[in-house]
Formats: structure tokens, sequence, C-alpha cells
């Protein structure tokens, strides 16, 4: 076994504005359950499938301007996580580093495709036929992803390819975000970062 698997890989991330509060804590290896309150339902349920099928410990508490709309708090909530795992990577060595899933559920397939490259990217082809789920906006799913990714210093695919419901395509989006970086945070026996470069950044 790697070294560096003995290691507690755990961000936790305080971020306040003039537009929202948030607070963070990650455990990319399990342990305690952790709650999570955005004040947006949808958003929490998305989260939920995020750790759950990620296999981490997340807990997030948001506060934000929703009497304007949820962009802030869904975006404050994406650069928060983001930052929270970066801090819970750190250096990332020893880590595969890549990971793909396609995701399905029910009719939907989505497809996942990351790499914790220390370069936030996102590509994102996921169109929404429905405004909002619940109360929150489908356009900031990919604001969410965008934020995410930028802060965490991931390149992220986000694909998809079948699905009539958009609340299935929603959560195969975030199932598979999980289950990629479930992929992609294990240990493999190897020395120094994941890359031939020897860094990441």
């Amino acid at each position: 076994m790697n070294k560096a698997s003995s290691q507690v890989r755990y961000g936790e991330v305080e971020r306040e504005t003039k537009e929202t509060k948030v607070s963070v804590v990650l455990d990319l290896d399990g342990g305690q359950s952790r709650g999570i309150e955005t004040g947006i339902g949808f958003l929490d349920h998305m989260l939920e499938l995020f750790a759950f099928h990620g296999l981490f410990s997340l807990g997030v508490k948001a506060e934000g301007d929703r009497h304007i709309d949820d962009h802030h708090t869904v975006e404050d909530v994406g650069i928060a996580m983001g930052q929270a795992m970066r801090e819970a990577l750190k250096d990332a060595h020893g880590i595969v580093r890549y990971g793909d899933t396609f995701t399905p559920m029910d009719e939907a397939l989505v497809q996942i495709a990351l790499d914790i490259s220390g370069r936030g990217v996102l590509v994102y082809d996921c169109p929404f036929q429905r405004e909002f789920l619940g109360v929150m906006a489908t356009e900031n799913v990919r604001e969410f992803l965008r934020a995410f990714a930028s802060h965490a210093g991931m390149t992220l695919h986000v694909r998809r390819i079948a699905g009539e419901n958009d609340h299935h395509v929603a959560e195969a989006i975030f199932k598979g975000l999980g289950r990629s970086l479930y992929c992609a945070t294990r240990y493999v026996d190897r020395q120094g970062p994941p890359s031939t470069k020897g860094t990441l950044d």
C-alpha cells in the first residue's frame, strides 16, 4: 500500500461575502456523517448523492441572498467545496489522478471524465429542458460545476448522452461526479505526484 494512504485527507473551508456565508467540511475517506443544509432543497439532494456515491463524508452549511435568487448560494457552495477538495488532496502524491464514469439514472445517461490536474477547466454539454428543478435554476448546475472544478484545480468534462427527465439527468451528473472523484482520488503504488512533469502546478 502507498505510504500516503495513511494520511488524513480532510478539508475545511469557511467563506463569507456580502452575498453568502458558507462552511464546508470534507473527508475523502468517509468518516462521520455530516449534515447538508444550503437552504435549497434540490441542491441538498444533489450533494447528498455526490457524497454517498463518492464514499465521502461531506458537511455543508450555507446562508445566502436567496430573496434575490439561488445563483450566489449555488456558486459559492461550489467554490467552497472546490477549495475543501483541494485542501483535502494537498499535494496529491500517490493518487490515480484520472476518473471517468458513465452513470445511468433510469432513462438518463451522463458521462463524467475528470483529471485532478491542478488546472480548473469545465467542458459542459448538458442541456436541460426545464428552467427550474425545485427552486434551483437548472442553469446553476453548470455554475456549481464550474466553480467546483475551478477551485478544486481539476479538468471536468460533463456530457449528457440520454435523458428525458431533467431530475434524472441532474441526479446522474452528481452521482457520476462522486463516482469519478472516488476513482481519481484512490491511491496507487507510485511515488511523487501523478505527472511525468514531476508537479501538478
